[in-house]
């Protein structure tokens, strides 16, 4: 029999049924369509030994005066320079705390921090500075000032651990004297849902810490066997009745009295046993509880990051704007920390600079400058041309103020060719420079088109891409327009055993331009998820759709920099940068990425892992006397690729109805190379589809053609 070319359409369907995809792609991971082809994705090499802490959440890659390129890498706990292969921690600190004290244990490396309400929880980054050491413990100031620390534990609201280098010669109370210097609060790792319900889990510890103030019997009653109360050191964040948990014993109590929790019942679902002053309290939740953390960050820790001129603009969301500048300015600068932009609002959703004219506009921010409870997130401000430290408007100057009012809150906003293209959560909106004495046209473009998250937005091609707040994908190239999707029911819709994305945790989505193939990929966390862990990209010149699981919390394009930059984040992985010590895994690390390198995924050992690409595609039949009629048999089939390096497997899988779980061939799966002339197969079913796979380090390939050899073989099976 003659051979029969099997023709299928690039991009994937995930839209119909494997049957119902005759002659189109329905599944596939780390690949690409280029000219009509499938192909395997470019490999990726790690470009830095260090992993950063926390996990990454905007990029950018920009050059100062003199040429020098410079990557700054914005995470939930850190804002690092990237600079000539390392990295360089210029994180800002918060309000110093003075008048900590140090307690220690023989032999321990555990040291505890005592300060009164300090604020701080597990996790968060600190330095030392005006250190007296603790009396006879065997440490030096210089063991506390020259390091990085991070909080390991939170006993109270009054004390905090930290991990020494060396264990404590001896053990003392209270003792030598300290100012702490927090690293800036970003944000939670995770996204929440709301105050109340989904700010905390469903049960159990709540996070509202005090310590005890006086020992607690084992006694029939409340404490010394007549007591009714239980004193705190303090009862800030404790709602008025409640239960607390007291080692392994919960109490329930019925008020307050200044630090006095009254009418306490002992050993509610625990046993009672006794308790030492100072032993840790907390407030526990029953199940189904509501949260008692109120004034949470709903949304988890983002930056926006630009440029203005050669110095770096960041601003945390919801929180303050910093600077930083470069070499050229600043011969110090790698060992500068970012500072504040003086005259800047206080409380903002992002910044991003007109480059054009040079204003540094002011998104979601303060309606009274430097008062952060005026935040409106609708509510935009913008500098005096060339000063990014003036935003008060006068007569005499650029600067300005604007709000929109379509939608409730700013989500994020681009540069396009000309403009900033401003995404509210419902609507689009052009902001335009126009010069005197307006400064800005701000006007509405479109409604119904609210995106998903602040960077879920990419400029490419001449329009602005992004995905939906309620699902679906948008483009502004002078209209907002929906851009038809093949794989949207797969990416928006949680049904059955299709996991789409998790809304609750919308706001980590991140848009990444790869130009060097011409595709816009939107990273985003599965259903189930509180992490990236999938991706769907869009081909825009060829206007086809693929999905994997390619996990990347940020993406730069390939501009100074040869290839695109690209973060992993590992929720288990311990950080090693900035050095940290008493560094454990509660941050998790990110790792930095050079891609389209090679064929394969390559640590910083120069150790390859596979990268396991496939593609599959629907059914295809013979069209005798009806579709999918007749079965058929595939006595042979001749591979044809564009590329293929090393070598592929190719899988004849078969099904006789749509129910059917499809099997492979006889005699497959089938192990191709660039000599392979043909494939002799058993294969006969009434549907069969196709499946290029490839399994071991240093493969790459691009399909071209399947023809085959097919026949009527009966009409029963």
């Amino acid at each position: 029999m003659p051979l029969t070319n099997v023709q299928i359409r690039p991009g994937f369907n995930k839209q119909v049924t494997a049957t119902g995809a005759e002659g189109q792609w329905t599944d596939g991971d780390f690949v690409r369509f280029r000219y009509g082809l499938p192909e395997k994705i470019g490999g990726w090499e790690q470009i830095t030994s260090n992993t950063l802490v926390g996990a990454a959440r905007d990029q950018l890659v920009w050059a100062d005066l003199d040429g020098r390129r410079y990557s700054a890498i914005g995470t939930n706990k850190t804002l690092i320079i990237f600079f000539e292969n390392a990295f360089y921690d210029i994180t800002p600190l918060d309000t110093a705390i003075t008048g900590a004290t140090f307690t220690t244990a023989n032999t321990s490396p555990t040291v505890t921090v005592n300060k009164i309400a300090h604020g701080l929880s597990a996790g968060d980054l600190i330095t030392f500075t005006s250190v007296t050491p603790p009396t006879g413990a065997g440490y030096l100031a210089a063991d506390f000032t020259t390091n990085t620390f991070e909080v390991v534990t939170v006993p109270s609201q009054d004390t905090f651990t930290i991990t020494m280098a060396a264990n404590a010669g001896t053990t003392v109370a209270a003792s030598g004297a300290a100012t702490i210097n927090p690293y800036v609060k970003v944000g939670p790792l995770n996204q929440t849902a709301g105050f109340g319900y989904g700010t905390s889990g469903w049960g159990g510890s709540s996070g509202v810490i005090s310590t005890l103030n006086g020992l607690l019997q084992d006694d029939a009653a409340g404490t010394g066997g007549s007591g009714t109360s239980i004193t705190l050191s303090s009862v800030v964040g404790f709602p008025t009745t409640g239960t607390i948990k007291v080692g392994t014993e919960f109490i329930s109590y019925t008020g307050i009295s200044t630090n006095n929790l009254t009418g306490i019942t002992r050993g509610v679902a625990g046993t009672r046993t006794a308790h030492s002053s100072g032993a840790s309290v907390e407030v526990y939740l029953g199940w189904g509880s509501a949260s008692l953390t109120g004034g949470v960050t709903l949304e988890s820790a983002s930056w926006s990051l630009d440029h203005f001129g050669s110095k770096l603009i960041a601003t945390i969301k919801d929180g303050q704007t910093f600077e930083w500048d470069t070499i050229s300015n600043v011969p110090a600068a790698l060992s500068t920390r970012a500072t504040v932009v003086s005259g800047a609002p206080t409380k903002s959703v992002m910044s991003i600079v007109s480059e054009r004219d040079r204003h540094l506009v002011i998104l979601g921010t303060e309606t009274t400058i430097g008062t952060s409870n005026t935040q409106d997130k609708m509510f935009i401000r913008f500098s005096d041309q060339e000063n990014i430290s003036d935003y008060a408007p006068t007569s005499v100057n650029t600067a300005g103020t604007f709000r929109i009012d379509s939608g409730t809150k700013i989500m994020g906003a681009v540069r396009g060719k000309d403009y900033i293209l401003i995404l509210t959560d419902t609507s689009a909106y052009v902001m335009q420079f126009v010069g005197p004495p307006f400064t800005f046209s701000i006007r509405q473009v479109g409604s119904n088109c609210g995106a998903i998250g602040q960077h879920s937005i990419k400029y490419a091609n001449g329009a602005v891409w992004w995905m939906g707040q309620a699902g679906g994908f948008f483009v502004y190239d002078g209209t907002v327009k929906s851009v038809p999707c093949l794989v949207e029911d797969f990416v928006f819709t949680n049904k059955g055993d299709n996991l789409g994305l998790s809304y609750a945790n919308g706001e980590q989505i991140y848009a990444g331009l790869n130009h060097l193939y011409e595709e816009i990929s939107w990273f985003y966390p599965k259903d189930g998820s509180s992490l990236i862990d999938r991706v769907v990209t869009y081909n825009y010149s060829e206007q086809t759709w693929t999905t994997g699981s390619l996990s990347r919390t940020t993406w730069f394009d390939a501009t100074l920099y040869d290839n695109p930059y690209a973060t992993e984040f590992a929720a288990s992985g311990t950080a090693t940068f900035p050095t940290i010590q008493g560094v454990t895994n509660q941050n998790g690390a990110s790792t930095y990425y050079a891609h389209e390198q090679g064929n394969d995924q390559v640590d910083s050992l120069g150790n390859p892992t596979a990268i396991p690409a496939f593609i599959e595609s629907g059914d295809f039949d013979l069209g005798v006397d009806g579709d999918g009629q007749v079965f058929m048999s595939m006595r042979r089939f001749v591979p044809d690729f564009k590329l293929l390096t090393g070598d592929a497997q190719i899988t004849i899988n078969l099904r006789d109805y749509p129910t059917d779980t499809a099997a492979s061939s006889p005699l497959g799966p089938f192990t191709i190379t660039s000599s392979t002339d043909k494939i002799d197969t058993r294969a006969r079913s009434r549907f069969a589809s196709l499946k290029i796979a490839n399994t071991s380090t240093g493969q790459s390939w691009r399909f071209g053609t399947f023809r085959a050899d097919v026949q009527p073989d009966g009409m029963r099976g």
